[in-house]
């Protein structure tokens, strides 16, 4: 069993140093995903290691965009991360803010992952039901398709985390129906990060969530 930190632990520092709701529920919401990635890949004695490093990927964004990646070490350390968990965070940024390459099948799946989630709350958030749970993967992938449909997600990034995996883009998609079990992509509060390295919201006007609805669905994963 990998070591990480304790999730109080590791949710005090992600609030610590983000203020902003939508910070804070792509935090949760990339959480729950790797959790989930965990068990079904079959590393389930390291599903807390999978779901701290998914909830702390983000924890330097907001307070240093420049530095994003770069001054994540210097804050995990303030937990006692290990060096394992620390480049877990970092490799997520390749080829975008980070020169520290996703190498594990974990950080491979969080790279592909991260990017994803935006593009399937953008896509709810067309529908008329504003949810993922009568989303077919058909209608996902043509999504995908159009370029201009949140354009932020990047489509390269996600089609080189499934390449990394040795999965096709039809597998990375159909593997992520089970997002409709998180209820923060249910209800499509989830956050992509495009090339400007800056948290967007793909939704109609900001959809920023107030304190009442960050509160209830962070109790969730207390």
């Amino acid at each position: 069993m990998k070591a990480c930190p304790e999730r109080s632990a590791a949710l005090a520092l992600l609030r610590k140093y983000n203020a902003e709701p939508f910070h804070i529920q792509h935090g949760l919401t990339v959480e729950g995903v790797m959790r989930w990635y965990a068990q079904e890949l079959g590393y389930g004695e390291d599903a807390d290691f999978w779901a701290a490093v998914g909830l702390l990927h983000d924890v330097d964004f907001e307070k240093w965009p420049e530095a994003h990646c770069k001054k994540a070490p210097e804050l995990l350390a303030e937990i006692g991360c290990s060096d394992e968990f620390i480049h877990a965070v970092c490799s997520h940024g390749y080829g975008l803010c980070s020169d520290v390459e996703p190498t594990e099948e974990m950080e491979k799946v969080l790279f592909a992952a991260d990017e994803l989630t935006g593009l399937i709350g953008a896509a709810a958030l067309m529908r008329p039901s504003k949810s993922c749970q009568d989303m077919e993967v058909s209608s996902l992938k043509k999504k995908f398709k159009d370029k201009k449909f949140a354009a932020g997600c990047s489509r390269d990034v996600i089609r080189e985390g499934a390449e990394r995996l040795g999965w096709t883009l039809d597998e990375l998609l159909e593997k992520n129906e089970v997002l409709a079990e998180f209820k923060a992509v249910q209800e499509g509060n989830v956050w992509c990060t495009g090339q400007d390295l800056f948290q967007s919201s793909m939704g109609l006007g900001d959809l920023l969530l107030d304190i009442h609805t960050v509160l209830t669905l962070s109790l969730i994963h207390i």
